[in-house]
């Protein structure tokens, strides 16, 4: 563990985040002669990445026991160093971590943890000027910030009438562990994404479930290929974010696949959604048709936003709720990257962002390419 001092430190940039695009920003900026801010903090060019997480592995080692690695949509490798073979039976959570780690440990990434980002915000009033990032561990002064927080701490939860009520279980899809733990309970399922499908097809051989979702789910019949499908969806998302707008789901530019889960859930008869309820009562959850369900728990599969509270005091979303980009830099604070945000958000995407935003930042800091 590197020891954190306390008073104001310098790095000529500042990674906010170590999953997926923040090890490949990472990456990039050793290739570009960034070096640690930590153990040579009077170079010309250094970097450092803060991170929350307690251990190496972002958002993976917090995800659901009985995610293995045959189920998860794919985890590209991330730059310089092949994945080793995989276990396709190992749980998620271990095997992507272990990846992880190991890359940082190969790159000797100057990574400082557990640190919590609670705020960027300008040194003084030159646009052009340093912005300081203000953490639970110290803050440090920076030319320029990448930012790859993702969306795992900010889970959306929606609120319905009654809800304060109900004296059974709600969790979030984030707060999910095993399906073990809802044996012979009735559980509303609430969400129409891919997790949402993942856990009902878990919760529905051991528990009673009723699948809720706003709209009619909208499952593809032609597959999910990424040489046509993914391009297309990529150029939505991009679209979306170039002019600002908030993005959606991911769904809801991809539809629905019809994976080994989500038909074992069909045969089983789990897959018959039901229209949103429309108050929740102590009991149990009141239908649009006007009829009461009981259930003892109810799970919102509801997806994430991105987090970037910490940025607030930047101010950068505009009048829609959105951030206009230009490809990966902020249009109205070019100071800041976003990756793993909109587009980027895929595995393979993050790579992609990463690479793209260490660009980005040389040129902004007119530092020369090696």
């Amino acid at each position: 563990m590197v020891r954190v001092r306390q008073d104001v430190q310098r790095a000529s940039v500042v990674v906010v985040g170590a999953g997926q695009a923040g090890l490949s920003a990472a990456y990039h900026l050793q290739r570009r002669g960034f070096v640690s801010a930590v153990d040579e903090p009077e170079a010309e060019r250094t970097y450092v990445v803060l991170d929350a997480n307690p251990a190496p592995g972002g958002a993976w080692q917090h995800r659901w026991e009985s995610l293995r690695m045959a189920t998860v949509n794919g985890i590209f490798d991330l730059p310089g160093l092949t994945q080793p073979a995989v276990d396709t039976t190992e749980a998620s959570r271990a095997a992507v971590p272990r990846y992880f780690a190991g890359y940082e440990q190969a790159f000797a990434v100057p990574v400082l943890r557990p640190v919590q980002v609670v705020a960027v915000r300008p040194a003084d009033d030159d646009p052009d000027g340093d912005l300081v990032v203000t953490s639970d561990r110290g803050s440090w002064t920076t030319r320029a910030v990448i930012n790859a927080t993702g969306t795992w701490t900010n889970p959306v939860l929606p609120r319905y009438p009654g809800q304060e009520t109900f004296v059974g279980r709600q969790l979030h899809t984030r707060d999910y562990v095993r399906a073990e733990d809802f044996a012979g309970r009735r559980v509303a399922v609430v969400g129409g994404g891919i997790s949402a499908v993942q856990l009902l097809e878990e919760i529905s051989r051991v528990a009673t479930t009723h699948w809720y979702t706003r709209r009619e789910p909208v499952f593809r019949e032609d597959g999910f290929q990424p040489e046509t499908a993914g391009r297309e969806t990529i150029a939505k998302v991009m679209a979306d974010v170039a002019a600002g707008r908030p993005t959606g789901s991911v769904v809801s530019y991809t539809g629905l696949a019809w994976t080994p889960y989500a038909l074992a859930a069909k045969r089983r008869g789990a897959l018959e959604r039901r229209p949103m309820f429309t108050a929740i009562e102590p009991m149990g959850v009141r239908e649009a048709d006007a009829t009461f369900t009981p259930v003892d728990t109810i799970l919102w599969a509801t997806g994430f936003k991105a987090d970037l509270a910490h940025l607030d005091p930047l101010r950068l979303r505009n009048e829609l709720g959105g951030i206009a980009m230009n490809g990966v830099q902020v249009a109205a604070e070019p100071r800041v990257q976003l990756i793993g945000f909109g587009p980027s958000q895929s595995t393979v995407g993050a790579n992609r962002a990463g690479r793209e935003a260490v660009a980005a930042v040389v040129r902004r800091l007119r530092v020369a390419v090696p």
